[in-house]
């Protein structure tokens, strides 16, 4: 029986605690904050509640597996998981374009496109996640199963997307998604391919063709919503934890990362406190880690982040039931801006039938960057919402960095292949034995089930060793 230090609960650091504890190992989560969960917080005022974090669940089978591998009551026994149907309503104002696609079905995405777009705009995009099928299929495992090997920078820099070949440009380097939705797209409907990626907190003047398997996950696995909101899952997976006797030390910041023997030793505390351990699992942002204590030389682990814009959102109570037939995700595209406005179906987010809770975000940026300009786009979701409108609360970037630890208060993305490899993250392991990365700013990247992936890539890595190949 080892004893492990992670630092952090989010729920990487916690799907690895899970893991390894069912692994027999004794672990210790040091969390710096009074709670866990990481990034899916919850608010509450007057009887509202609204997910802080993200408020759906892509690729649910990664939280399938971990309540599969660690006891056993299954994921669905603890918690109330339903796939969202329809999946998401696209609004264009500019274009005059309102149009809502169903879950689960591409044929009855392709007649809503249509409908909305004219006759063969459902076959273009079709086509389109044809194609980020591909990028699934040759991505899927060295991006999601396998811990990053050496020298994977350069074989995953390649863009994986087979592009159309049309024109001179496309010979010499490979399309940004953006010049793949103009060229196989064209028109309004591009700004539905450009506009889902942008809301990951992508550019998709720069993001490579690859980046067509954001929407291509979403179609296909589907999109999940929890009743009680995102954070119940935060909390299945705490509990998870207590019954696998994880232990959790609160108000615990961690200054530094000792290395003694040429490998991590524990951790010490900002108050001077030092846990011993045969090793160390860095759940947060190897960045925030106090200047000179992290245990590698600077800029021998590749660190993204710098290039990650933060996020505004605005959690607003309306006086005023939920319409009926009202879609839970609307994303209004407008002047490269994308703003997402949730609007759950769950009287669990609203102290009565005569209100409603909803959550306006988007990447804070040029047309994003204040509470009124996002309150003007969502009004062209949520039919007279100043009028409804009780009160609301602004989070802004500097409001995540200071509830989450996130510097910037930046979202990862997951990790994609293409431009290079700058779009991948640092490996799980380290250049010092004993020291493993986890989390959204580790491979394979954010989000909830990329970020849950790393529990099954670490706890591979310190039970299995350099043998581990992969989660299965």
């Amino acid at each position: 029986m080892a004893r492990i230090a992670v630092i952090g609960a989010g729920m990487g650091a916690m799907a690895t605690a899970a893991r390894l504890a069912v692994a027999g190992h004794r672990v210790t989560v040091y969390e710096r904050g009074t709670t866990y969960g990481g990034a899916v917080g919850r608010y509450e005022r007057d009887g509202f509640a609204f997910d802080t974090g993200p408020g759906l669940l892509h690729l649910p089978a990664v939280y399938r597996d971990l309540f599969v591998k660690t006891g056993k009551r299954s994921l669905e026994d603890c918690v109330d998981m339903a796939q969202v149907n329809p999946a998401v309503r696209h609004v264009l104002p500019g274009h005059g374009i309102d149009v809502t696609l169903p879950g689960a079905s591409h044929g009855g995405v392709a007649a809503a496109l249509d409908g909305a777009f004219g006759q063969g705009a459902g076959e273009r995009w079709n086509a389109v996640l044809g194609r980020a099928r591909d990028v699934w299929d040759a991505t899927r495992r060295p991006l999601l199963e396998e811990p990053l090997p050496g020298g994977a920078r350069q074989a995953l820099g390649s863009d994986p997307y087979p592009a159309l070949r049309r024109g001179g440009l496309l010979r010499r380097r490979s399309p940004t998604l953006a010049e793949v939705a103009g060229r196989e797209l064209g028109g309004p409907l591009a700004e539905v391919l450009t506009g889902v990626v942008r809301g990951y907190g992508l550019d998709p003047a720069t993001a490579p063709g690859s980046a067509a398997v954001l929407p291509y996950m979403e179609q296909t696995f589907g999109s999940w919503y929890v009743r009680g909101g995102m954070r119940a899952l935060a909390t299945a997976v705490y509990e998870r934890c207590l019954e696998r006797k994880v232990t959790f030390v609160f108000g615990a910041e961690v200054r530094e990362v000792p290395v003694r023997g040429g490998r991590a030793a524990g951790l010490l505390l900002a108050d001077g406190t030092e846990a011993a351990a045969d090793s160390v699992v860095c759940g947060i942002d190897p960045r925030r880690l106090p200047a000179g204590s992290l245990p590698w030389p600077a800029g021998a682990v590749p660190a993204r982040g710098d290039d990650v814009p933060g996020r505004i959102t605005l959690l607003l109570a309306l006086r005023g039931a939920r319409p009926e037939g009202t879609v839970h995700r609307t994303l209004v595209h407008a002047a490269g801006a994308q703003v997402t406005v949730m609007r759950p179906d769950d009287p669990a987010t609203r102290p009565d039938a005569e209100h409603e809770a909803v959550t306006v975000s988007a990447v804070h940026g040029p047309g994003t960057s204040e509470p009124t300009e996002l309150l003007n786009l969502a009004e062209k979701a949520v039919q007279g919402l100043r009028e409804r409108l009780l009160w609301q609360e602004v989070r802004t970037p500097a409001d995540v960095e200071a509830a989450t630890g996130a510097v910037g208060g930046a979202v990862p993305p997951p990790a994609l292949a293409g431009a290079g490899g700058r779009l991948l993250y640092p490996a799980n392991t380290t250049g010092v034995p004993g020291l493993y990365l986890a989390g959204g700013w580790a491979h394979p990247g954010g989000g909830l089930a990329h970020a849950g992936m790393t529990g099954a890539l670490v706890a591979g890595l310190i039970v299995e060793g350099a043998d581990f190949r992969g989660s299965q």
